[in-house]
């Protein structure tokens, strides 16, 4: 599942913007998406990982994805950096 692929992972990038901006960078192996993340928010993440090659990964929540990157908040999108 990917909550436990997240919360194995070495380094993460949490965030939408900050995860746009490594995926350009090329740092991202791999995006996780929360599905009950507004689209507005996660569009941009979307389009770069389609435009980057990046694989995207899905989630049932929020809640659940910022518990497995360790933080206290809701988190709609985490990239796993390379």
């Amino acid at each position: 599942m990917s909550y436990e692929k997240v919360s194995q992972a070495k380094q993460l990038v949490v965030g939408t913007k900050q995860t746009v901006k490594a995926i350009k960078a090329g740092d991202i192996q791999q995006v996780v998406i929360a599905k009950d993340a507004d689209y507005k928010v996660v569009s941009k993440l979307l389009q770069a990982s389609k435009d980057m090659n990046v694989e995207v990964l899905y989630v049932d929540s929020m809640k659940k994805l910022g518990k497995a990157c360790g933080i206290d908040v809701a988190a709609a999108t985490v990239g796993i950096m390379k």
